[in-house]
């Protein structure tokens, strides 16, 4: 058997609120989305720089549900971005909150801002990887 892609799926409470915030925070572009009539979103595909995220509303009939109706995640998008300061900056502007400042370590993170609103932990994580040499200096070894 041969795997030719995989792809991250997320259902979330309001996947258009999520939308909007991966958008702004990240630069993600929406290329596809389908709504039913009731006005929830049953599929929709995000553009991350070439990589491919979907999401959609929670199905509760189908036993699809998202963060809000457990209270926490299992789930994090861990990004690789060349300034890990400014993507930081943008997912707060959004609406996001910071969750680990991005400061010398090797990781900085803020949650999903649909998330937060909803007081649960979607935590989106970004690394600068030319930084991390030199961002990892003092982080526990694992």
């Amino acid at each position: 058997m041969k795997i030719h892609e995989l792809f991250a799926y997320l259902h979330v409470k309001d996947a258009a609120k999520a939308i909007e915030f991966y958008s702004k925070a990240f630069g993600a572009k929406e290329e596809f989305r389908l709504t039913e009539p009731s006005g929830r979103i049953g599929h929709a595909e995000l553009d991350f720089g070439g990589t491919t995220l979907m999401l959609a509303d929670e199905f509760p009939e189908y036993g699809l549900k998202g963060p809000t109706a457990f209270g926490a995640t299992t789930v994090s998008i861990h990004i690789h971005v060349d300034d890990a300061d400014e993507v930081i900056r943008r997912a707060v502007d959004a609406g996001g909150s910071i969750v680990i400042e991005p400061k010398d370590h090797s990781m900085a993170s803020a949650r999903d801002a649909y998330a937060t609103h909803s007081g649960t932990n979607g935590t989106s994580a970004i690394i600068s990887r030319r930084s991390l040499p030199t961002r990892c200096k003092g982080d526990t070894p694992r």
